[in-house]
C-alpha cells in the first residue's frame, strides 16, 4: 500500500512524498490517518533537525514521518494483537512511548509513522507500550485533541506538596481547593489547562488565568465562563497583566497567602520569575511550556525555597493512562477540544503551517490528511462562502456551535474533500 506522507530530512528540510509501505508484520498494525493538529514541539523538531533529541541524527538517510497528534481508522491488524483491535475501529495514539533509556517517540523518531500521512504503520514498540487506543467518540479531531489535553493532564498529576513535616512524603496532584494561577495561559494549550482543570476531578477552589493578550483574554473568558467553573466550585478570573502591578494584583486574590499551584505556558523570563514571586508556602510552579532556547533561563527566589518550600518542576507529554482519562472525558462530553481549533486545512498545507507555525495566530490548526485544502481560519468561513458553496455551508455548520469546529462541519468536510 502506498502512503503519501510529510518527512523531516533535516534542519527545515520537510518534503511531502509518496512512497510504498512495506508488508505488515505479525506485530504491528496498518492504520489510516484521518486527522493531525500541528503541536509547536512538530516546529521545534522541524527547526532542530538531527540535533533535537527525540529525532535520530540520520534523519538525512533515514527521514522520519512528523506529526504525533493524531488518529483515524485501523486498517489491518497483524496476527499478535487480532484479539484486541479490529480493522474499522477509530483509534487514538499517546505519542509518548516512555522507552527505558530512549527518546523515540512518534512524531520524531519512526520513518513509518506519524500523524502527518495518509497511512502509516504502527510498528511493534507502539503495540507493546500500549500506547495504540480504541476511541469511542463521534468525530476524529476530539482524538487527535486528546493528546495535548493529556499533557496538561500529566502536568495536573505531576504537581506535587509536602504538607506537613511530621511526614516527609510528597502528595501528588494539585491542592484540591487550593489557589491556583496558570500565566500566558489563553492560547490552545492554556485553554486545554482550563477546561480540564474546570471539569476533572482533583480542582482548586480558586483559579486566576493570566495573559497580556486581551482579545484572547476574552475569547477564553466566553468559551469558559465563570458561570461554568462556579458550578464545580471553582472562583474563576482572567487577569491582563500588561499595564498593572501584576504581583500585589494576583496576590490580592489569594488574601496575601500566595498560591499552592502555578503553571508558567509561556518561555519568557519576565513570566518565569513573576510566577515564582507569587507562590505561598509549598507552592509547586509548574514550567510547562518547553523552550527551544537549550540556555533558557529566569531568575528564581532561592530564599522562598529555603524558607517557604516552594519547589519548581516541569512536565512534557504524558503517559497512556492520561490519554485514556481524556479520551474518556471527550467521550461523555465533560472536555470540549474544539475551543483549541481556530483552522484547518488538508495534507498539502501541513509543510508550510509547520515551518511557520509561530507566526500564524490563533490555536490549533487542525490537518486532514486525506484533503486537499489550504489552511483556513474558521473565523474566515463566512468570507469565503460569498463566493465559495463549500465554505459557505462550512459557516453555517460552524455557526451552530458559535463558531466551533464540530463533528458535523468535520463530516461534511471529509463527505466533500476526502480523496481515499
Amino acid at each position: 500500500m502506498k502512503t503519501k506522507a510529510l518527512r523531516l530530512y533535516g534542519v527545515e528540510d520537510l518534503r511531502l512524498e509518496e512512497f510504498e509501505l512495506p508488508a505488515l508484520q505479525p506485530d504491528e498494525v496498518l492504520g489510516k490517518v484521518v486527522s493531525d493538529s500541528i503541536c509547536m514541539s512538530s516546529y521545534k523538531a522541524a527547526e532542530q533537525g538531527g540535533s533535537h533529541k527525540r529525532v535520530p541524527d540520520n534523519v538525512d538517510v533515514n527521514p522520519i514521518i512528523i506529526g504525533h497528534e493524531f488518529c483515524g481508522e485501523i486498517v489491518a491488524v497483524g496476527e499478535k494483537w487480532k484479539d484486541q483491535f479490529k480493522p474499522g475501529q477509530k483509534f487514538a495514539v499517546q505519542p509518548a512511548l516512555n522507552l527505558p533509556g530512549q527518546n523515540r517517540d512518534l512524531g520524531y523518531s519512526f520513518g513509518l509513522c506519524g500523524g502527518d500521512a495518509t497511512y502509516v504503520i504502527f510498528p511493534h514498540e507502539v503495540m507493546e507500550q500500549g500506547c495504540l487506543l480504541a476511541y469511542e467518540g463521534d468525530a476524529f479531531f476530539g482524538a487527535s485533541l486528546a493528546e495535548p489535553l493529556a499533557c496538561v493532564c500529566c502536568a495536573s498529576h505531576s504537581m506535587f506538596h509536602i504538607p506537613t513535616k511530621e511526614v516527609y512524603a510528597h502528595e501528588m496532584g494539585i491542592k484540591k481547593g487550593g489557589n491556583m494561577v496558570m500565566m500566558a495561559a489563553v492560547g490552545p494549550m492554556g485553554l486545554a489547562a482550563i477546561d480540564y482543570t474546570i471539569h476533572c476531578e482533583r480542582r482548586p477552589g480558586l483559579l486566576v488565568i493570566t495573559d497580556i493578550d486581551q482579545g484572547r483574554l476574552d475569547r477564553a473568558a466566553k468559551l469558559l465562563t465563570k458561570e461554568e467553573a462556579a458550578k464545580y466550585g471553582i472562583e474563576l478570573h482572567y487577569v491582563n497583566t500588561r499595564d498593572i502591578d501584576a504581583k500585589k494584583v494576583l496576590l490580592d486574590f489569594t488574601g496575601g497567602k500566595g498560591y499552592d499551584d502555578a503553571f508558567v505556558f509561556a518561555p519568557v523570563p519576565a513570566v518565569v520569575e513573576l510566577c515564582d514571586s507569587v507562590l505561598g508556602t509549598d507552592g509547586c510552579m509548574n514550567f510547562f511550556s518547553g523552550p527551544a532556547d537549550h540556555e533558557f533561563a529566569a531568575k528564581i527566589n532561592l530564599y522562598n525555597i529555603h524558607y517557604a518550600g516552594t519547589h519548581i518542576m516541569g512536565s512534557a507529554g504524558s503517559n497512556a493512562n492520561d490519554l485514556k482519562e481524556c479520551l474518556d472525558m471527550i467521550s461523555s462530553g465533560k472536555l470540549t477540544p474544539a475551543f483549541m481549533v481556530t483552522h484547518v486545512g488538508g495534507l498539502n498545507a501541513a509543510k508550510d503551517t509547520t515551518l511557520n507555525l509561530p507566526k500564524i495566530p490563533g490555536g490549533k490548526k487542525l490537518i486532514y490528511t486525506h484533503v486537499d485544502m489550504p489552511l483556513t481560519a474558521i473565523a474566515d468561513f463566512a468570507e469565503l462562502g460569498k463566493t465559495d458553496p463549500f465554505y459557505a455551508k462550512l459557516a453555517e455548520l460552524t455557526d451552530k456551535t458559535h463558531g466551533l469546529w464540530n463533528a458535523e462541519a468535520e463530516a461534511f468536510l471529509l463527505k466533500e474533500k476526502a480523496n481515499g
